[in-house]
């Protein structure tokens, strides 16, 4: 969009504050920790991300405030036959340059979220082939039958084609591109808001698309972002008025916050995974001190590695009894048979005998990759993998970086990291997508299988299993599936699991909003008295 000023330099938070435009009849400030990397919807999976871009960017179907599926640019859709959906497009819809939404931008936009550089190419199924039926009608016909195929269509946005083909966009911007492009930089949805400004790493500016086709319960005239990466900074801001919400409240500022008096510490259980990712793919461990070969290719090794590291430790003190130690890679809300799953014990002693066992016996060293701007106390986590590693022999030089940074390191096309921290919440709220996205085998180059499979750990077995839940319509057989699955992946010690962390906004009390298990602040839910 021509009218929106993009900047490439980064500003003090004062500087960010300074330049605020000249009150608007209703504004909501906000600040996360860590920034919008890019506008493009399709270039970082990422919760915070995900949910700024909903503000501008809308799905064929999106989610109720319950997480249920609900219409979206589709007002409607159906299974003429099993491996057939319809989708009946709304009428009447404009992106924000005025162009109308039709078919063309969804077939245009169904190619563009499963190329090269797109974040979210497993948001389609990978056998989808879209086809106009009319302008407002378009069919998805798959090889075979997916009850779950329209799972993950709720962070699957849709771009106009003609905007992207004008501006040279038509080719999805990966978070790790040296130049952005032009859909990184500018916006051109059909949601309840329009970006007005955005500069990189300081603020966004949204505000209120009069030609929306929907009715909104937000009643903001405009939302300012503002990254402020500080904890104490950010608290201050809210405290202080500055900002009406922000993300994470430390842990250790959470009870000042609720005595404040003029805000409060919004909590409840998150559905994100926090777990450590070990490279099994390399034949040699990148910066490491074993040279012509990988000690992660060895079980012995990754079970070592799990057994050394006391998550309950780490739920007790680090993150001070806001997480909740799990021995999966999934919520126990989204799998009916988790508590079947028990994490095991911690054991140092048995951790070093694996260890010498595997010809490790002074153990060895390892790069760790973790952000430090992303997920609640997630540097402090590593710290502490660090110190347990150490005591069993593992030296881990730790590489904590913001989320920008780290991101354009560790994900495709690089995939360059040893040893990691990551956070995932499946968007399809379903076990396949973790088995498919990110412990599926990365080998076939065609496939979005393991797109976020960033130690490159493959058993085709596993994978065979997850093509089974995939088309599985009985629920009983499906959830006996995820669980052979889940049981592989525990049996070659393939990730470590460690908790799913508890949800921590600091909220004005002038506001109301809705916080869903997914972590997405999303702004047509957003209200706050003038």
């Amino acid at each position: 969009m021509s009218r929106i000023r993009t900047f490439a330099a980064a500003a003090g938070l004062a500087l960010a504050f300074g330049m605020a435009p000249a009150q608007a009849a209703n504004v909501f400030r906000f600040a996360f920790q860590g920034d919008i990397k890019s506008l493009d919807p399709y270039s970082l999976k990422e919760s915070f991300t995900i949910g700024m871009h909903a503000a501008v960017y809308e799905a064929l179907i999106t989610r109720d405030k319950d997480l249920n599926l609900a219409p979206g640019l589709a007002e409607s859709w159906e299974t003429p036959e099993p491996t057939r959906w319809r989708f009946h497009l709304r009428k009447n819809v404009s992106f924000h340059d005025g162009s109308p939404f039709t078919a063309d931008d969804v077939l245009f936009s169904a190619d563009r979220v499963r190329a090269a550089g797109s974040s979210f190419t497993t948001n389609i199924p990978s056998d989808a082939k879209f086809v106009k039926v009319d302008d407002h009608t378009v069919d998805m016909v798959l090889s075979k039958p997916n009850p779950i195929a329209v799972y993950q269509f709720s962070t699957w946005y849709i771009m106009s084609k003609a905007w992207a083909e004008k501006n040279n966009a038509v080719a999805p911007s990966p978070v790790s591109a040296a130049s952005p492009s032009y859909a990184t930089l500018h916006e051109n949805g059909t949601g309840p808001f329009v970006i007005t400004e955005h500069q990189p790493g300081v603020r966004t500016i949204f505000k209120k698309f009069p030609g929306y086709w929907g009715k909104v319960e937000s009643n903001l005239d405009e939302a300012v972002f503002t990254t402020i990466s500080n904890d104490a900074t950010r608290v201050a801001a809210l405290l202080g008025g500055e900002v009406d919400w922000i993300d994470p409240v430390p842990l250790q500022d959470q009870q000042r916050v609720n005595a404040s008096g003029n805000a409060t510490v919004m909590t409840g259980p998150e559905l994100r995974t926090i777990f450590l990712g070990m490279d099994q793919v390399r034949d040699e461990l990148k910066d490491s001190s074993i040279k012509g070969k990988n000690p992660f290719k060895d079980v012995r090794v990754r079970e070592a590695m799990y057994l050394a590291i006391d998550e309950d430790t780490i739920a007790k003190r680090v993150m001070r009894g806001q997480a909740t130690p799990t021995a999966l890679m999934i919520a126990p809300s989204l799998y009916a048979r988790s508590a079947e799953f028990k994490r095991p014990t911690t054991d140092a002693k048995r951790a070093k005998a694996l260890l010498a066992e595997a010809g490790y016996p002074d153990g060895f060293t390892v790069p760790m990759d973790c952000p430090n701007d992303r997920y609640v106390n997630d540097e402090a986590i590593c710290q502490a993998v660090v110190s347990m590693l150490a005591r069993v022999g593992v030296k881990v030089n730790l590489n904590a970086q913001p989320k920008a940074k780290y991101f354009a390191k560790v994900l495709a096309p690089n995939y360059d990291t040893a040893f990691y921290l990551l956070g995932w919440t499946p968007s399809s709220q379903d076990s396949h997508n973790i088995l498919y996205e990110m412990v599926g085998c990365r080998t076939d180059p065609k496939s979005s299988r393991g797109g976020w499979n960033l130690g490159g750990y493959c058993n085709t077995k596993l994978d065979a299993i997850a093509d089974q839940v995939e088309g599985e319509t009985d629920q009983a057989k499906r959830d006996a599936e995820i669980k052979e699955g889940f049981e592989i992946l525990q049996k070659d010690w393939a990730v470590i699991p460690l908790h799913q962390q508890a949800l921590a906004w600091g909220v004005s009390k002038t506001v109301t909003l809705t916080q869903r298990p997914d972590n997405l602040l999303l702004l047509y839910w957003v209200s706050k008295k003038p």
